[in-house]
């Protein structure tokens, strides 16, 4: 009795002794039964193919397949092991003068879409160029790429203390390594500390002033003031444009000059301030108390508050020759004994405004909503070609 070796085609594992006895279709049909496949043709270990039984030795080692071409096991074995050693062996980059050493399959396998995967996926593809020492040489920073190499082997982003997460971050787009970049934007987005939007208070806002010299222009543009207590403090010639002093106490601030254009003074109190050449344009005073205020200058620089909401504010006893109150709105403002001669008020909204006891001589209410305003007490006659052209 002969018996053989028989093997799936291509393979040179897992194989099954079997006894040969009848045909070749017997023989076909134990191979079926022992490898689990249909078996179709057989081969010796030239590659040659057997049709008749009479042919096989005792001891043969056979090749069944299902009636594809032979394969070579030792061929296929060795392309493994290539395609195995390709991802496992080791390479040394230089990075910036500085020496790395990994394995490929740490390049490869993590990001398989990034640029280091497609120059070190199969060897010499890439064309990469290599130092003295075999190490293969790629003009970017060592101390941003170590984070990208160490994420690359445990899939961890950790930086230590000192590098800049920004720097990373562009490696890492150059790279092509988007879970990382990804990861650095929430990183660097998170290491931000949040935005100090508290108001500035008294105490801050005085050192400011001492530490400003007379001459020089103070900015307060677009600052946060709101609630603070300014009383009494010299705030002349400085540009507090578009800033935030809501519910301020400006009580006999001195003001002189100062830019107030499109700030927010809802509900401050400014009583007794001295406001004389201020630029208040289209500023937001709504419910503001501004009692006694001073905006008369002898030099003759007028006060604009062209365009200013000023609904509900209280401006009683207020000194106001020349002002511009052009467009305005002062619906349900008082302005009780103001002086506003040679006022502009043209266009200016005085809808249920108190104006008893002003004096308006010469000034200029052409255009003006005066529904439900209170002329009485008046110092001079008001004449309609003041209102009405």
């Amino acid at each position: 009795m002969r018996r053989v070796t028989l093997f799936v085609n291509g393979s040179s594992k897992n194989g099954k002794v079997v006894a040969v006895y009848g045909t070749l279709s017997d023989l076909l049909s134990v191979a079926s039964n022992k490898l689990g496949i249909r078996a179709s043709n057989l081969y010796n270990g030239k590659g040659g193919l057997i049709d008749d039984i009479a042919l096989i030795r005792d001891d043969d080692v056979l090749y069944v397949s299902e009636g594809d071409s032979f394969v070579d096991p030792q061929t296929e074995e060795k392309a493994a092991e290539d395609s195995s050693s390709c991802h496992t062996d080791w390479l040394t980059l230089n990075i910036g003068g500085r020496l790395f050493t990994t394995t490929r399959s740490t390049l490869v396998s993590k990001e398989p879409d990034s640029m280091l995967a497609h120059m070190f996926r199969e060897k010499d593809v890439w064309g990469n160029k290599q130092d003295e020492r075999g190490a293969y040489l790629i003009d970017r920073s060592p101390e941003y790429f170590e984070p990208i190499l160490n994420y690359l082997r445990h899939g961890q982003l950790i930086v230590n203390e000192g590098i800049n997460l920004l720097g990373v971050l562009e490696e890492a787009r150059f790279f092509g390594i988007e879970q990382l970049a990804e990861q650095l934007e929430v990183a660097i987005k998170n290491s931000h500390p949040p935005e100090d939007h508290s108001p500035i208070s008294r105490k801050e806002f005085v050192r400011f002033l001492l530490a400003t010299p007379t001459k020089s222009e103070l900015r307060c543009q677009g600052l946060n003031f709101s609630g603070a207590d300014l009383s009494r403090l010299d705030l002349r010639y400085i540009n507090f444009k578009m800033a935030n002093l809501s519910r301020c106490n400006l009580t006999y601030a001195n003001l002189c000059c100062s830019n107030l254009e499109r700030a927010d003074l809802s509900g401050a109190n400014l009583d007794g301030a001295n406001l004389q050449g201020v630029k208040m344009l289209c500023s937001n005073a709504e419910g503001a108390s501004l009692k006694g205020c001073n905006f008369e200058d002898p030099s003759g620089l007028k006060a604009n508050l062209e365009g200013a909401n000023l609904k509900g504010v209280d401006m009683e006893g207020s000194q106001m020759t020349g002002i511009n109150l052009r467009v305005a709105t002062l619906k349900n403002a008082k302005l009780k004994n103001c002086n506003l001669r040679g006022a502009t008020l043209a266009g200016t909204d005085l809808e249920n405004c108190d104006l008893s006891g002003c004096d308006l001589q010469e000034a200029n209410l052409r255009g003006s909503n005066v529904k439900g305003a209170i002329f009485e007490e008046m110092l001079t006659p008001l004449h309609m070609s003041q209102s009405v052209r």
